[in-house]
C-alpha cells in the first residue's frame, strides 16, 4: 500500500517536497487554509491532492494528521507543537524544517512513549549546516586536533543584482517568519564568556562580516541559542562558539527602526481589524498627534535613534518606500506585525527573472596535535533559478529537498524503529 503524507503550508519551499515525494509514489495531501493555494501546488503533481485545513482548529487538525503516515510541518514554527502533539495522539511520524524549540523539546517523551519519530531541523539552517560542521569537527578530532573556535553564518538573500529596496532583502519563506526571528534573543560564547543579545538589542549588535569573496557587501549578527552546540556538537574545548544570521548593509538599521516604533509588534489593536490608511495606521501605532508626515516623522524620532543625518535621511527614505506615510489602505490583519507582512509581501516579492542567493559559511580555528594553529573554511554558495523559468530557488532547493528526503527516510527505511524527537 503507497505510503501517505500530509504536507502542511504550500508556501516557498513546499514544491521541492512534493515534487520528490509524489514522483516517488507518496501519496501527498497539502493543506492549507485557503484551498486555492493547495491546489495550485497541488495540480502541479501525480498523487498528490488538496485540502483546505485551519491548523487551529484542533479536532480538524488531528484527524487530517490521522488519516497519513507522515506529516510534514512547513508552517511557521509556532504551530509546530500543536501539529506534534496530534500526531503523538494518532501515533504517526512528523518531519520539520525548523529548531527544536523548548516546548517541543518537552514532547519528546510523549513522543518515544507513543513510537513515534519526530525529525526537526531537516532542512538548510538548521540542516546542512549540522553536516558540515560535524565533517569537520569529527575530521579534527581523528587525527587529534581541537576546535577552539567554530562560527557559523547562513543567509537566504536576493542575488546582489536583485537586492533593490532599502532592507536588500525579498522573501523567498514566510515573511511572519523572518521578522519573528529578528525577535529571539540571540546566545553565544566569545573567548570563553557567555554573551546574551536580547531580541530588542539585537540589530544593534550587526557587524560587518567578510567573507573572503569581495562580492559582498554582509553583516552578521547572531542567531538564538549557540552555546548548546558545544555538547551537540562535542566541541567541549571551544572558547568560542557562534552561529548567526547573514544580511546585505542596511537591512539591520532598518529593522531596528521598525522594532523601536512598534512595528513588529502582534498584540491585537481593533484598529488594525479596518482598512484604513497607512498614515492613519502609522499615527495609532506611534501615538502621534496627527497623521501629517511631519508628526509622523517626529514620533518616529523620539521612538529610535540615528547615527547621523546621513542615515537618518537614508532611513526616512526607506520607510516612504514602505507606504506608512501614505493614503493606501492597509490590509487589515489584526495587528501591527501581520498588516507589516502584509505590504512587504507586496513590495519585497521576486519578480519575473529575478534570482536568489544562499550563503552558508562555517569558520573553524583549530588546534592541531602538533600544537600549530589553522583556521577551516567551509562555504556554501548556491543560486536559486531565475523566478519564471520553471526551475527552484536556491532557498526552495536546500530546504525542500532536505526535508523530503528526512520524510522518504522515515517512512521508507527506518518505519519501525522510532527514536522520539
Amino acid at each position: 500500500m503507497p505510503q501517505s503524507a500530509l504536507l502542511l503550508g504550500s508556501g516557498f519551499v513546499a514544491t521541492p517536497t512534493v515534487d520528490l515525494l509524489a514522483n516517488a509514489g507518496v501519496h501527498v495531501t497539502v493543506a492549507c487554509r485557503t484551498l486555492a493555494a493547495a491546489q495550485k501546488l497541488a495540480g502541479n503533481f501525480p498523487n498528490t491532492k488538496a485540502v483546505s485545513l485551519d491548523v487551529n482548529d484542533t479536532s480538524a487538525l488531528e484527524a487530517a494528521v490521522a488519516q497519513h503516515d507522515v506529516t510534514i510541518s512547513l508552517i511557521p514554527y509556532t504551530f509546530h507543537v500543536a501539529v506534534v502533539k496530534a500526531a503523538i495522539k494518532a501515533k504517526k511520524h512528523v518531519v520539520t524544517t525548523s529548531y527544536v524549540s523548548p516546548a517541543m523539546q518537552a514532547l519528546d517523551a510523549e513522543a518515544k512513549a507513543a513510537g513515534i519519530t519526530v525529525m526537526n531541523e531537516i532542512g538548510l539552517d538548521p540542516g546542512i549546516d549540522h553536516l558540515y560542521a560535524i565533517d569537520v569537527i569529527d575530521r579534527v578530532h581523528k587525527e587529534g586536533g581541537f576546535v577552539r573556535g567554530f562560527k557559523s553564518f547562513c543567509g537566504g538573500l536576493p542575488a546582489p543584482e536583485n537586492s533593490d529596496n532599502p532592507l536588500g532583502y525579498k522573501f523567498s519563506w514566510s515573511s511572519r517568519g523572518v521578522l519573528l526571528a529578528l525577535k529571539n534573543t540571540a546566545k553565544f560564547l566569545e573567548d570563553g564568556k557567555e554573551v546574551t543579545v536580547t531580541g530588542e538589542d539585537l540589530m544593534g549588535t550587526a557587524a560587518p562580516y567578510h567573507t573572503g569573496f569581495l562580492g559582498f557587501n554582509f553583516v552578521a549578527y547572531g542567531n538564538r541559542d549557540s552555546t548548546g552546540y558545544l555538547e551537540r556538537y562535542n566541541i567541549p574545548e571551544a572558547q568560542t562558539v557562534k552561529r548567526g544570521t547573514i544580511r546585505y548593509a542596511g537591512f539591520p538599521e532598518f529593522v531596528k527602526v521598525l522594532v523601536d516604533i512598534g512595528f513588529l509588534r502582534d498584540e491585537e489593536q481593533d484598529f488594525l481589524k479596518e482598512p484604513i490608511t497607512w498614515k492613519e495606521a502609522t499615527k495609532k501605532i506611534l501615538g502621534a498627534t496627527s497623521s501629517s508626515e511631519n508628526d509622523l516623522l517626529w514620533a518616529i524620532s523620539s521612538k529610535t535613534t540615528f547615527k547621523n543625518t546621513a542615515e537618518k535621511k537614508q532611513l526616512v527614505a526607506g520607510l516612504k518606500w514602505l507606504g506608512i506615510f501614505s493614503d493606501a489602505k492597509i490590509t487589515p490583519k489584526g495587528n501591527a506585525l501581520d498588516t507589516l507582512c502584509a505590504t512587504l509581501e507586496e513590495k519585497m516579492a521576486y519578480e519575473e527573472g529575478e534570482r536568489d542567493l544562499v550563503f552558508l559559511q562555517h569558520r573553524f580555528d583549530i588546534e592541531n596535535k602538533d600544537g600549530s594553529k589553522d583556521t577551516i573554511t567551509s562555504t556554501l554558495c548556491e543560486y536559486g533559478a531565475p523566478i519564471g523559468s520553471g526551475g527552484y530557488s536556491a532557498m526552495a532547493k536546500l530546504v525542500g529537498i532536505p526535508c523530503g528526503v528526512g520524510k522518504s527516510s522515515r517512512v521508507a527505511t527506518v518505519f519501525g524503529d522510532s527514536n522520539g524527537s
